[in-house]
């Protein structure tokens, strides 16, 4: 059984950036699909304005990242501070403020999760 959380930090601008969010989401699908596996996949910093982005079913990634929606989450304070607040609210994604409006990493990694960042 293996333990990750897959963190986006990734923005929406640029070619590289795309293929962040694209092999982001591929690692957390292969977690999701594995037996016994669990992941956590979590929208942080700039990560977080791909939420309206995937939730829009033009997208190219749209099918792959419904495919991990339900283990999505998102920073708070980053959904606030990169004007996705609505869209996150919208989405259903679960926002993480638990250490000071962010998400505890540390926590995380207390729990045992690999965290792995793209």
């Amino acid at each position: 059984m293996t333990k990750a959380a897959v963190v986006i930090l990734a923005g929406t601008e640029g070619h590289a950036n795309l293929g962040r969010i694209v092999n982001g989401l591929e690692t957390a699908k292969e977690f999701a699909e594995t037996d016994g596996d669990e992941l956590e996949l979590i929208f942080d910093g700039a990560g977080t304005q791909w939420i309206p982005e995937l939730e829009d079913p033009d997208s190219d990634q749209h099918e792959l990242y419904q495919a991990v929606k339900d283990d999505a989450s998102a920073c708070d304070f980053c959904s606030g501070a990169f004007g996705v607040d609505d869209a996150v609210n919208d989405s259903g994604v679960v926002r993480l403020d638990d250490h000071d409006g962010h998400p505890s990493i540390r926590s995380l990694v207390d729990d045992g999760y690999e965290i792995i960042t793209f």
